[in-house]
């Protein structure tokens, strides 16, 4: 009978594998055709050896979907997606001239192909798996485009009292008359424009812009701090820009750099005042005219929230809020969490502004609310302040919490009367957090105008 086996396995390995009668070997093997022999010896020394053919394969990737899109905010960036049955990772090759090396990625995540310029070409993706046999899927004639406008609307400048700006061109703000916009001598296509929802200024073939205020008595801007302006420009637009300003009844001007341009994003420039002073401008009591000038033909650029702003003297620390002495009437204040709502805010006779609300009918207390959203950080120790008083006394509820399900909050019940007291809370090592949490104020529980000012929320 046979006692031991030889099993030489036909894919190059040194020494065959012995193995007793009775048992089993396991091997590894690449995909292939391979020669597998095994030699029987028996007791007396005699052998015998059988041969045969092994066909290694494997499944070839098969069912495949592939995505391919322009990235929405990256110029001339395509993001190309697949997904396959048998199927590790995929290759792309772009088309493009001269880039022969392609982008790797796994399958079920994204290779970013960056293009050097926009245009037509022909996708090649390799999808590779186990097997030796590939799969390939060819996009023809794909168009890669450029982002030559943003595809978003600006920051959104802070709210500011009309005091403490002068604003050229901003939805944020009230603008001043302009005369002119542009002007007869300016050199460059003007179009006004919709960004989002916000009104823009798009310049084509820009070497200057002119804009006149008024040539009567100007604007003042001396009591003016800082100049903002944000300017977006497409790729390949190297241009420094830069903002004169001209007073031309008592004479002068002077310009100042927005830096180095900066592409494919919107940049929010604020440049100090004082960098105006450097030139013959007399007085910055009578600007009548303002140039956006460009150092050599810019093709695009995109202008939006110009405008000179100085800050508040004695402005009310309201912490992580805004507006929390509701000087900005109910700006960032919401009846419960309703982002289009509005709080009830009054002005008293002396002129101050805060929020006022009566509660005719007494019921849960969350029915009557206000809120402001703010972000809490799961750990972090936050006090809250607040001024209150009513026409009579009774309770109130306030707070920090979460502005959805589960409303996680701490709060305390405050009792107010007629008189106006300043009250403080601390919620310590809170056991919540969101990007958009809120601070509230629950007042339907009782009846009674409650009146709120002077909120403040402190990180501890």
């Amino acid at each position: 009978g046979v006692v031991v086996f030889d099993i030489d396995f036909g894919d190059g390995t040194e020494e065959p594998v012995s193995i007793e009668n009775g048992e089993s070997v396991t091997h590894v093997y690449e995909e292939g055709t391979y020669t597998v022999s095994a030699t029987a010896y028996g007791v007396t020394g005699l052998s015998s050896t059988i041969s045969k053919e092994l066909v290694v394969s494997f499944q070839a990737p098969t069912n495949i979907s592939v995505n391919i899109e322009n990235d929405p905010v990256v110029s001339k960036q395509v993001n190309v997606t697949v997904s396959a049955d048998f199927a590790v990772y995929f290759e792309v090759y772009s088309g493009e001239t001269g880039v022969i090396d392609p982008v790797t990625a796994n399958i079920g995540e994204t290779a970013i192909v960056q293009y050097n310029e926009a245009g037509f070409y022909d996708i090649t993706i390799v999808v590779l798996g186990a097997a030796i046999e590939t799969l390939t899927y060819v996009e023809e004639n794909y168009e890669v485009t450029e982002i030559l406008a943003p595809t978003e609307s600006a920051p959104t400048p802070q709210p500011r009292q009309p005091e403490d700006v002068v604003s050229i061109f901003s939805d944020a703000y009230s603008n001043v008359t302009l005369d002119e916009l542009p002007t007869s001598w300016s050199s460059s296509d003007f179009n006004a424009t919709i960004i989002g929802s916000d009104n823009v200024w798009q310049f084509s073939n820009i070497d200057f812009v002119g804009i006149v205020t008024n040539y009567s008595q100007g604007i003042d801007l001396s009591q003016m701090e800082m100049m903002h302006i944000d300017y977006w420009v497409p790729d390949g637009i190297t241009n420094e820009l830069m903002v004169k300003i001209v007073n031309t009844i008592d004479g002068g001007e002077d310009i100042e750099s927005l830096g180095n341009t900066v592409s494919g994003s919107w940049q929010s420039i604020d440049i100090d005042m004082t960098g105006f002073d450097g030139g013959d401008l007399s007085n910055k009591e009578k600007i009548t005219q303002l140039l956006i000038d460009s150092d050599g033909v810019a093709s695009t650029v995109y202008i939006d929230n110009f405008y000179f702003y100085k800050e508040p003297t004695n402005a009310f620390d309201d912490g992580l809020l805004v507006n929390g002495d509701f000087e900005l009437g109910s700006e960032f204040w919401l009846i419960g969490v309703d982002p289009s709502s509005a709080a009830p805010v009054v002005v008293d006779s002396d002129g101050n502004t805060h929020y006022s609300v009566n509660v005719n009918s007494a019921g849960n207390p969350w029915e009557v609310n206000t809120s402001q959203f703010v972000e809490l950080i799961n750990g972090e120790t936050y006090t809250l302040i607040f001024d209150a008083w009513s026409d009579t006394n009774r309770d109130i509820i306030a707070g920090i919490g979460l502005s959805a399900d589960p409303w996680t909050n701490v709060a305390e019940t405050t009792s107010i009367t007629t008189t106006r007291t300043t009250y403080s809370y601390t919620f310590e090592a809170i056991g919540f957090g969101n990007p958009q949490a809120r601070v509230l104020f629950d007042l339907g529980a009782d009846t009674g105008v409650v009146n709120l000012d002077n909120v403040s929320l402190l990180i501890e």
